[in-house]
């Protein structure tokens, strides 16, 4: 299987393992840390969505367009939009969440990081054991 098609299978792959995580995470963690933890997630989920979608960018451009993406949609709870559509429909709350916290931004920058890292690291091994063979 060509690289991009394994990419994209293996980030598909990736997508109930990091939302189990962030579910996980955000009831057994309790107070700012929890919330913190869930944002890094939110954020590495929206890296490895990005990452499917267009598996063929950089880690440093995945990461900065979830970490964008992230904060789009923090500062759009300042509207009160997504409150109204968490109202409308209780599940649109995991995507969109409801109130703005200020410390949920720096934790999307993290985790978007940290995935970035670790993708980086992951390509890096993977070529240097194509280069080996």
């Amino acid at each position: 299987m060509p690289p991009a098609p394994r990419r994209r299978a293996t980030l598909i792959l990736l997508v109930p393992v990091v939302v189990g995580a962030g579910l996980v995470a955000t009831r057994a963690v309790d107070g700012l840390a929890g919330d913190l933890l869930g944002g890094a997630l939110y954020a590495a989920l929206v890296y490895v969505l990005l990452g499917a979608v267009r598996p063929c960018w950089r880690p440093t451009v995945l990461a900065g367009v979830a970490t964008g993406i992230c904060a789009v949609v923090e500062l759009a709870q300042l509207t009160g939009v997504p409150a109204q559509l968490v109202d409308a429909f209780g599940p649109a709350r995991y995507v969109l969440g409801s109130t703005f916290a200020a410390h949920d931004l720096p934790a999307y920058a993290v985790g978007a990081l940290l995935s970035g890292a670790l993708d980086h690291a992951l390509r890096a091994g993977r070529d240097a054991g194509l280069g080996q063979r």
